[in-house]
């Protein structure tokens, strides 16, 4: 199963809300995965298959290691249902 992180500055607010978004698209597409939530900082030592975040946070989190998703807008479902189709559809 695909770990999922989702990470803003604080890992309180808009993190938290595209998880339980995150959760809802995946659930939906019938897709398996964990999602949890954190702050910049600790998403620098915790490892997942995916980060997403803004271009702000996430850029910070690029290593040539970690597979980063940028998302324009946190709060657009609609982008969020892409990324999670494209790098999640077919698992």
């Amino acid at each position: 199963m695909k770990k999922i992180l989702i990470v803003c500055g604080n890992g309180l607010g808009s993190s938290f809300i595209v998880e339980m978004n995150a959760k809802k698209i995946l659930n939906e597409l019938g897709i398996k995965a964990e999602v949890a939530h954190t702050d910049l900082a600790s998403a620098k030592t915790e490892k997942a298959d995916f980060y997403i975040g803004s271009p702000a946070i996430v850029n910070n989190l690029v290593d040539g290691e970690r597979k980063v998703i940028q998302l324009a807008n946190l709060l657009d479902k609609e982008e969020l249902r892409k990324v999670l189709e494209e790098n999640l559809g077919g698992e």
